[in-house]
């Protein structure tokens, strides 16, 4: 543990982020009683007004878009799934599906539902990027005997052959992403509705 009584709030290191030396965006916490020692700043604030050129929590796409939401499968693909769930206002989208695999992002609104379905041969994974909700799983429609509340960063996995509903249940929209194995859905699908995602899978089922 480092003794940081009257440790300097921040201080840089090299010169002055006000004047134009080399270093002057090179932000690091020093503790005075061990000047060996230099702390990285992981500050978004400051890294969003500073870049830190040095600084290995630096992100240069910190205020980007992550990435255009369509399906970018099978090729090989990068991109920050927190903030492309966020930016997401489709009842779902695929973001990439391949032969074994599919991601897709969700936006449930408030007061809906995923909609009470199975996947007989199909585990599911899914996790909570903004809002609440209420995840039920059973073996039967009518036995649905495990129950959670879920918030953001709650991982959710169903089982093939499970029974399964997400419910919101908070005040704003419900910002998650899915993964299929194996695809649950055709390759590019966009729904923008829950009312299309009902459409799509009757006409699929007919």
């Amino acid at each position: 543990m480092y003794n940081v009584r009257n440790m300097h709030p921040c201080r840089y290191a090299g010169t002055s982020m006000y004047n134009h030396g080399e270093n002057r965006y090179d932000m690091y916490i020093v503790n005075p009683y061990n000047y060996h020692i230099n702390i990285p700043v992981h500050n978004p604030y400051l890294l969003n007004r500073f870049p830190v050129r040095n600084n290995p929590y630096y992100r240069e796409d910190w205020n980007h878009n992550p990435t255009e939401l369509k399906d970018y499968g099978p090729q090989p693909f990068v991109t920050d799934i927190e903030a492309a769930s966020k930016l997401n206002n489709n009842f779902r989208i695929a973001l990439w599906t391949g032969d074994h695999l599919q991601l897709t992002l969700m936006s449930i609104d408030v007061g809906e539902d995923i909609g009470l379905e199975v996947h007989p041969d199909v585990d599911q994974f899914i996790r909570i990027e903004e809002g609440q909700g209420l995840i039920k799983m059973g073996d039967s429609m009518n036995n649905l005997n495990f129950q959670r509340r879920v918030y953001d960063d709650y991982a959710i996995i169903i089982p093939a052959g499970k029974w399964h509903n997400l419910i919101n249940t908070g005040y704003k929209p419900l910002k998650i992403y899915s993964i299929y194995a194996p695809p649950q859905h055709p390759r590019g699908t966009v729904h923008e509705t829950r009312a299309a995602a009902q459409a799509a899978e009757t006409a699929r089922m007919q």
